[in-house]
């Protein structure tokens, strides 16, 4: 962490769902994901207007929460906001070292404050948390834990429930992938730039990004530690309607796309969520037939990758192995990849075209291409 960095993160501290159902929604995350639930909040805990499921898997955290009481201030909120997105992501809460500095840095730079800093205590310390709005709904609560020995924050409860130890199928957050309108993606690289002192990591227009159809734009931006990464995407003109113009459409606005979930072993996860129902975008077989060519060895055999429907990728610093799952809920909102890096530091750039191709099919068979 460099000492002249005015906006330190230590990584991300959790993904935050509004959900319609949180005790369903953890069940599904936990079969289908491998996560574990290991805290909770809700009426039982003395929380009556909402329950809250904390769902970990390595460093990796969810939290999946939904109205109890709808009419309460609360309730109200994640009502209105479920109805308006459906389940979707409202919060990427970031760690930070120094809540207080973090939060007067943001505010000063121009970001709007939510929350100001405020301390929580229970037997088990103290957290500091504030809250920054960021594109859309979505906020960023900066948390400052090191001061907090308890499951996850004052309120919740340890469910008592053992963290799976080698048997997870992912290990940590990679990237968070926000959409937003046309036009505004630069504003918000600007907006991460002067308010987080994010620098830009890597950037995708035109051909690079594009098929036959559709085309969108792409940047991301990434803390000087790179444990934290937020691509942002924007649709470009095309003759269809693009994969973000539908997310948009069906979001209801600017949100989180889909998260990253880096695994040190795709080809296990993969077969281990296929088998709990989870289903990933296919991919032809024609891909394949190349692939070895400009993607070399790789640790996972070509016949394997192709059987199982991963991509593969290198650049000069290495390779990468990906896969990505259709949309987890019924709109064609929130979805999720895995990611197995080998040096790589890339997003995949040569499998945009059989990924958005991929995506495309599923607008298609959903009447919305």
């Amino acid at each position: 962490m460099a000492k002249d960095d005015l906006f330190p993160v230590k990584g991300m501290d959790a993904v935050e769902f509004a959900v319609g159902n949180a005790k369903q929604a953890a069940h599904f995350y936990a079969a289908g994901f491998g996560m574990t639930c290991t805290a909770y909040r809700g009426p039982e805990t003395g929380h009556p207007e909402s329950a809250s499921y904390v769902m970990e898997s390595g460093s990796a955290r969810f939290v999946l929460t939904s109205a109890v009481k709808a009419g309460s201030d609360e309730g109200r909120r994640l009502v209105e906001h479920v109805a308006a997105h459906g389940d979707g992501v409202v919060d990427l809460a970031l760690e930070v070292p120094d809540v207080r500095a973090a939060y007067e840095h943001a505010t000063a730079a121009g970001a709007r404050g939510l929350e100001e800093p405020r301390e929580v205590k229970d037997e088990d310390g103290t957290i500091v948390t504030a809250a920054i709005a960021t594109y859309g709904d979505t906020r960023h609560t900066l948390v400052e834990r090191s001061g907090y020995q308890g499951a996850f924050r004052p309120g919740y409860v340890a469910t008592g429930a053992e963290k799976p130890k080698a048997d997870r199928f992912f290990q940590a957050i990679d990237h968070c992938v926000g959409n937003v309108e046309l036009g505004k993606m630069d504003e918000w690289v600007n907006y991460y730039h002067r308010v987080m002192g994010f620098t830009n990591m890597k950037e995708f227009v035109g051909d690079d990004i594009a098929t036959e159809y559709s085309a969108l734009m792409s940047k991301v931006v990434a803390d000087g530690t790179r444990k934290v990464k937020f691509p942002l995407n924007e649709p470009a003109m095309g003759k269809r309607k693009s994969q973000i113009d539908e997310y948009l459409e069906f979001y209801g606005g600017p949100g989180v796309q889909h998260i990253a979930l880096a695994t040190n072993d795709i080809v296990g996860s993969v077969r281990a969520m296929r088998e709990a129902g989870i289903e990933f975008l296919d991919t032809p077989d024609t891909y394949y037939d190349t692939l070895g060519e400009w993607v070399g060895e790789t640790r996972v055999p070509l016949d394997e990758l192709r059987d199982l429907k991963i991509l593969a990728d290198r650049d000069e610093d290495g390779y990468l192995l990906q896969i990505f799952t259709k949309p987890v809920q019924d709109r064609p909102t929130v979805f999720y990849e895995l990611i197995e890096r080998h040096g790589s530091m890339g997003f995949g750039k040569g499998n945009f075209k059989a990924l958005f191709e991929a995506i495309e099919r599923e607008q298609e068979r959903r009447g919305n291409l």
